[in-house]
């Protein structure tokens, strides 16, 4: 396990965000702390992915506030996002790498080494040098997830990662989050898929209507929700 980050624990404080009069978040408190995977679960329109960009720091609370480490504003520089939809540099697959290792001010002289590492980790090994547009979604899925990595994060955000991939490329980027977490990193997680939240969480928070309807360890929100809408959710029906 690696030593306590100082990008931890990030904190979500009455955090709301309106655009154009509409509310996206509404009166979010969240505390995200060093330890298992914590999966972001709900409806869509329920706001996962813009508590996962405040969470980053790319948009700016209308009110309230967002600490990493007790701090705010504090650069980006050891924490990582990965879109559903990642965009590919028109470079190879080391080429993609070595820029973002660039970009985290790694030595030139590392940089081959340290992206064959990156490579090896989300099972790419041999593969550095197809271009990074013409692989597969899963493939390019596993690259945007080693490019997050070159910057050696604390907290790596994905956002619905494994959406419209096939079993064998979900099975296979899940192990890849599972790695990553054994490592160390706080993985903070979106997906509408419970299969894979019940595979990967310890912790789960469930959104509705951009507010938190219920958070907690895994095993009791699959097996004893508090709440009606959590308990419905498990059920497979529809929150509107």
């Amino acid at each position: 396990m690696r030593a306590p980050s100082s990008d931890l624990p990030l904190m979500l404080e009455d955090v709301s965000i309106l655009a154009r009069e509409v509310t996206i978040l509404d009166k979010i408190t969240l505390k995200i702390a060093a330890g298992e995977p914590t999966i972001l679960v709900g409806p869509n329109g329920s706001g996962k992915t813009t508590l996962l960009r405040a969470a980053m720091g790319l948009i700016a609370p209308t009110r309230g506030r967002v600490t990493w480490g007790g701090r705010e504003e504090v650069p980006p520089a050891r924490r990582s996002i990965v879109f559903q939809r990642p965009a590919m540099l028109m470079r190879s697959a080391t080429g993609n790498l070595t820029y973002a290792l660039a970009a985290a001010r790694v030595p030139r002289a590392e940089r081959k080494a340290r992206a064959d590492e990156l490579l090896d980790l989300v099972g790419l090994a041999g593969r550095g040098d197809r271009p990074a547009r013409r692989m597969s979604g899963g493939e390019q899925q596993r690259l945007a997830l080693a490019r997050a990595l070159a910057k050696d994060p604390d907290i790596l955000l994905l956002d619905e990662p494994t959406a419209s991939l096939d079993p064998a490329a979900i099975k296979a980027l899940e192990d890849i989050i599972r790695n990553v977490a054994a490592r160390g990193i706080k993985v903070v997680m979106s997906t509408h898929n419970l299969g894979e939240a019940r595979r990967l969480a310890g912790e789960i928070v469930l959104l509705h209507r951009g507010r938190i309807v219920e958070t907690g360890d895994a095993q009791s929100f699959f097996t004893q929700p508090k709440t009606e809408d959590a308990r419905r959710f498990v059920a497979g029906e529809l929150l509107v």
